[in-house]
């Protein structure tokens, strides 16, 4: 049940990281503008060699930045239950933190697959058409992993939760 609890929490920290990193960085896309490369993120824009802000209130790069953002803090009340689930209080034993954590990294790998979903379906029909030379980049390729990540944490400490009840049927030996 432990390496279950652990190796969740190992991919739910690795995977928060990822989240992070993914949301804040300015290397969703590559496209080639006027000649010269530009890439941009969620928050930027870059051509040249000098970044400015995406000012725009585009409702779709709205919609990726909040779920992106949605599924770090989920992922992060998860890595909390996660951590709290090694500690056995007996104030809580209605309440099984390894399913809570597990609850939470799921409803965390949901919001970052509608982020990628939202951003994917719209840079692939608008924005792909619009630029000729163009390509997603690691910030995007990162999202991805941290939805993998996220979901495999959830998978682990589900299955602490279902060790932790067969133990719990079964009794004491």
């Amino acid at each position: 049940m432990y390496s279950f609890m652990g190796g969740g929490l190992f991919c739910a920290i690795v995977g928060n990281i990822l989240l992070v990193v993914s949301t804040a960085t300015d290397y969703w896309m590559q496209y080639r503008l006027s000649g010269s490369f530009a890439h941009q993120g969620l928050w930027r824009y870059c051509m040249s060699g000098k970044c400015y802000t995406q000012t725009d209130s585009i409702a779709y790069w709205n919609a990726t930045r909040a779920f992106m953002i949605l599924s770090a803090m989920s992922c992060f009340a998860g890595i909390i239950a996660g951590i709290l689930s090694f500690a056995h209080f007996s104030a809580f034993e209605r309440f099984n933190r390894s399913f809570a954590a597990g609850i939470m990294f799921f409803i965390s790998t949901l919001f970052v697959l509608l982020a990628m979903a939202i951003y994917t379906g719209v840079t692939v029909n608008f924005l792909g058409k619009r630029f000729g030379d163009w390509r997603f980049s690691w910030s995007y390729i990162l999202g991805w992993v941290a939805l993998l990540m996220t979901f495999f944490a959830g998978i682990f400490y589900m299955c602490a939760y279902r060790m932790h009840e067969c133990r719990r049927v079964a009794g004491p030996r």
